[in-house]
C-alpha cells in the first residue's frame, strides 16, 4: 500500500492523497489522560510515512502545543523538505488580552511559537483556524503576506466550521488588487452527511482555484458504522456521552446515508470508513481528506481507502441517499 501524490489546487504543490490529522496528539481527556502520547504519536507518524505519507496537518492549539512538539521531535531525524506541514492559528494560546484571534500581535507570536515547536524554519501551509471579525480582512492579509515575504510561510489557507465563501472571496480580491498572496487552500468540514459546503462554497473554491482539504471525513466516527439505527450507542463512544453529537448525527436522514455507505461497503468488500473516504476522494474538487487515528492499525485501515475504486452508480447511491 502506497499513497500517491496529487496536486493541491493551483498552488503547484503536490501533496499526499490522504493528509494525516494530529488533533488527538497530546489531547487531554476529561479524565485527565493524554489521548495520544508522544510514543504513540511517533508510531502513527511512522506508519503514515512508511506508506508514503508526506502531508501532516496540525494546529497550534492541538494538545496545548504538544502536537507540534511531537511532530517536531519526530522530524528532527528526517528530511524536512520531504514533508508538507500545515498548521493553524486563531484559538487562545495565552490568557493575555491579545492571546487569541487574528490580530497581528497574536499571529506574530503564534507563528514564532509554531516554528519553535516544529523545529523548522518554515510552515508549508498556514491556515487561519476560524475567522476573526474583529480583524479587518485587509489588515489580516497584510500580516499573512508579511510571513510569506519573509519566507516563514509558503501558502495561505482558511479552515472553517460554517461555510463563509464571501469572506474568502473578499480577502482574495484584496490580495489580487495588491498583487499579493491569496488564500490558495481551503479546509472545510465535508463528508457524506455534512455537505453544507456544496453550492456557493465549493463554487468559490473552483473560481479561485483553492485546493480543498476536508476535515472530519468520517463525521466524527458516525460513518465508521459503529452506530445502529434505533440502538443504544456503544459505551464510551461520542454518541453515548455527547448530546450535541447525538442531535447532529444520530438522525433518520444520516442513517439513510449510512445505510447506503454500508451497502456499498458490502459490495466492494471494504469497511464503511474506507468507502466514506473513497467517496470523498472521488470528488473532483477534493485534493486530500484529513484522516486521523488512535492506533497504527486504524490508520492503515483508513489509508487502504486509497485502493478502493467506486463506480459512478455507487457514488451516486451515497450522494442521493440524503436527498430522499
Amino acid at each position: 500500500m502506497g499513497l500517491d501524490a496529487v496536486p493541491l489546487g493551483r498552488t503547484g504543490l503536490r501533496v499526499t492523497e490522504l493528509a494525516f490529522g494530529t488533533w488527538r496528539f497530546g489531547r487531554e481527556t476529561d479524565a485527565g489522560d493524554i489521548e495520544v502520547g508522544e510514543q504513540r504519536a511517533h508510531e502513527l507518524l511512522d506508519a503514515y510515512a512508511n506508506a508514503g505519507g508526506r502531508f501532516i496537518d496540525t494546529a497550534d492549539m492541538y494538545g496545548g502545543g504538544r502536537a507540534e512538539r511531537y511532530i517536531g521531535d519526530w522530524l528532527a531525524d528526517r528530511d524536512r523538505d520531504r514533508y508538507v506541514i500545515a498548521s493553524k492559528v486563531y484559538w487562545p494560546t495565552s490568557t493575555a488580552p491579545n492571546g487569541r484571534g487574528l490580530n497581528r500581535k497574536h499571529l506574530r507570536a503564534s507563528v514564532d511559537n509554531i516554528l519553535d515547536r516544529l523545529g523548522t524554519d518554515y510552515i508549508d501551509i498556514l491556515y487561519i483556524h476560524r475567522w476573526d471579525d474583529a480583524t479587518p480582512a485587509d489588515a489580516l492579509m497584510r500580516t499573512l503576506n508579511g510571513f510569506v515575504r519573509e519566507g516563514t510561510v509558503h501558502y495561505l489557507g482558511a479552515s472553517t466550521f460554517h461555510p463563509n465563501a464571501w469572506k474568502i472571496a473578499k480577502a482574495n480580491e484584496i490580495a489580487a488588487r495588491r498583487g499579493s498572496e491569496p488564500f490558495t487552500v481551503a479546509q472545510p468540514r465535508f463528508n457524506a452527511v455534512n455537505r453544507e459546503i456544496v453550492g456557493n462554497y465549493l463554487e468559490m473554491c473552483r473560481e479561485y482555484g483553492l485546493g480543498v482539504v476536508p476535515w472530519s471525513p468520517l463525521a466524527g466516527g458516525f460513518l465508521t458504522g459503529k452506530y445502529e439505527r434505533n440502538a443504544e450507542p456503544p459505551a464510551g463512544s461520542r454518541g453515548a456521552t455527547d448530546q450535541q453529537f447525538v442531535d447532529s448525527y444520530l438522525t433518520p436522514s444520516n442513517f439513510d446515508t449510512l445505510d447506503a455507505v454500508e451497502a456499498v461497503a458490502d459490495a466492494v468488500d471494504a469497511t464503511p470508513a474506507q468507502v466514506s473516504l473513497a467517496w470523498l476522494r472521488h470528488h473532483d474538487q477534493v485534493a486530500a481528506p484529513i484522516t486521523g487515528a488512535r492506533t497504527p492499525a486504524q490508520l492503515r485501515e483508513n489509508m487502504a481507502a486509497t485502493n478502493i475504486e467506486l463506480t459512478a452508480t455507487q457514488r451516486d447511491r451515497i450522494t442521493d441517499a440524503a436527498r430522499r
